[in-house]
């Protein structure tokens, strides 16, 4: 089904999603665009992609496992977990890999372990994508099987038109959506949604061929030189992990608050020396070119492998456009690639 949507009607439908559930959209805050839920009077930004991720609508930075409460004279403590309540989460306004991203997690914490947080949270939430109409030179989803329209993990696409877009659904959840009164019959605009569709593909950058990936970082595991040459310029900043859709990487501490107390799931860097530093002080990931390797090889090698060739990453170039030093993971994995032949 499609649907238009005007430009100047987007803030009042993102007002009336905020009504009956978190809103999750791009903001513009000072000169840039960072994910944030949703208030009235904020101002959503569509023109250019965001510097975060939407990955908090499924899988959030910092998130409550269980709670621990002492009572009275009690002995024995009270322990329930504190699943998210049941409430529509709206992600209006990512780009295509953001949705796709959250698809990396589903064989992880739905698989052989059920993650019953996860797993609400991904079924409550409902994504509007948009188009990109003007990719990046860090943008690759193409090379890692997505798209400027791809609708895989999107429920509602919007493609930019003239004066708004085009809302086409994806989902039987995301048609529901397009039945709200802003939306107007798309008419003659579907067929310039196709236009802008095709344009959009056309520009995206030559494809990079991953298939063969998986064996060749496989096969530079022990080469301690190759690594440390790819990682000679890595500050171990963590940026990259952070603002990666695709990272699930995290760790869990008590916070003991006297007669209650909360676990709490936080999301790890896998690029600090302390992710891997165990309480006898071995570490099995004592560099950073350990741990860039475990970084690359997970995402190009490692999660294909165990997930029927996906590659565990969705090509926002997030990592590589705001790395401090331009460390681009691309080129590491075309390296590993053709390198020794």
């Amino acid at each position: 089904m499609d649907r238009f949507l005007a430009a100047s009607q987007l803030t009042a439908l993102a007002d009336d999603l905020a009504q009956t559930g978190p809103v999750l959209a791009p903001i513009a805050e000072g000169g840039s665009v960072v994910f944030r839920w949703y208030r009235p009077g904020m101002r959503i930004e569509l023109s250019r992609m965001a510097s975060t991720s939407p990955k908090a609508a499924t899988f959030p930075q910092t998130e409550p496992l269980l709670a621990v409460r002492r009572e009275g004279e009690a002995k024995t403590p009270t322990v329930e977990a504190t699943l998210p309540p049941r409430s529509r989460t709206v992600v209006l306004g990512c780009r295509p890999c953001g949705a796709r991203g959250k698809e990396i997690f589903g064989p992880v914490f739905l698989g052989g372990v059920h993650d019953p947080y996860f797993a609400r949270r991904r079924e409550d939430a409902l994504f509007m994508a948009v188009v990109c109409t003007r990719p990046e030179t860090t943008c690759f989803c193409t090379s890692v099987g997505g798209g400027p329209a791809d609708t895989v993990g999107v429920d509602v696409l919007l493609i930019p038109v003239e004066g708004g877009f085009v809302a086409r659904s994806v989902t039987a959840a995301g048609e529901k959506v397009l039945a709200h009164a802003l939306f107007a019959e798309a008419g003659a605009r579907s067929a310039e949604a196709d236009a802008v569709i095709a344009k959009a593909n056309a520009a995206m950058p030559p494809q990079d061929d991953f298939r063969t990936a998986p064996e060749k970082l496989l096969a530079r595991f022990d080469d301690k030189d190759f690594w440390e040459r790819q990682s000679a310029k890595c500050i171990s900043c963590g940026a990259c992990t952070y603002m990666c859709p695709t990272c699930y990487c995290f760790n869990i501490t008590d916070d003991d608050l006297g007669l209650e107390s909360r676990r709490i799931r936080t999301w790890d860097n896998c690029m600090s020396y302390l992710f891997t530093l165990e309480g006898s002080g071995h570490n099995p990931r004592p560099t950073k070119a350990h741990r860039l390797k475990n970084r690359v090889s997970h995402k190009f090698s490692y999660y294909p492998t165990i997930h029927s060739g996906t590659i565990a990453c969705c090509g926002c170039g997030r990592c590589i456009k705001h790395c401090p030093v331009g460390v681009d993971i691309r080129a590491i994995v075309r390296a590993a690639q053709e390198y020794g032949g």
